[in-house]
């Protein structure tokens, strides 16, 4: 017979299974946080390129710059833990992961390109130069990491229904 407080609880998922929209959302953050990431380190704090938000005073910037770091980090964290619950169910599909992170990296540089820099105005790549080179590079390497990472999503679901 059955105890009251068992029949409250999940059913658990089986162990050995690979999860692989779970892998693939996990990696998609992860891959949303490298991207931040990288554009922060590199854009804003090495090259002082440009800042999150530039269309007010520097130290607006500075915050801005900050809370789009934090965001980044977070989005990072919540996907290691992610998969860290997937291994310790013996359920991370590591196609999936690599794809959800490419898929991550592209979706949010394309966003970042288009959105925040053109439609958004927010910020550009650099100022006083001509932007067509950079806005080229950073939105063909987004469309080149977001094909690969659907390819390699695609991959993986076609492994698992197998």
């Amino acid at each position: 017979m059955a105890t009251p407080s068992a029949s409250r609880t999940a059913p658990q998922q089986p162990r050995g299974l690979p999860l692989c929209a779970r892998s693939a959302w996990s990696g998609v953050l992860i891959g949303v946080g490298i991207a931040a990431f990288v554009d922060e380190t590199v854009f804003h704090q090495l090259l002082h390129w440009h800042h999150f938000y530039d269309r007010s005073t520097p130290g607006v910037g500075l915050v801005s710059d900050g809370l789009f770091h934090a965001f980044g980090w977070f989005a990072v964290v919540i996907g290691l833990f992610m998969v860290a619950d997937l291994r310790h169910r013996a359920g991370l599909a590591g196609r999936a992961l690599a794809g959800g992170i490419l898929t991550g990296m592209g979706a949010f540089q394309l966003y970042d390109g288009t959105v925040q820099h053109k439609l958004m105005k927010l910020h550009q790549i650099r100022y006083h130069v001509d932007l067509t080179p950079y806005d080229l590079t950073w939105n063909i390497l987004a469309v080149l990491f977001l094909a690969v990472g659907v390819l390699l999503l695609r991959a993986a679901r076609r492994a698992n229904t197998r």
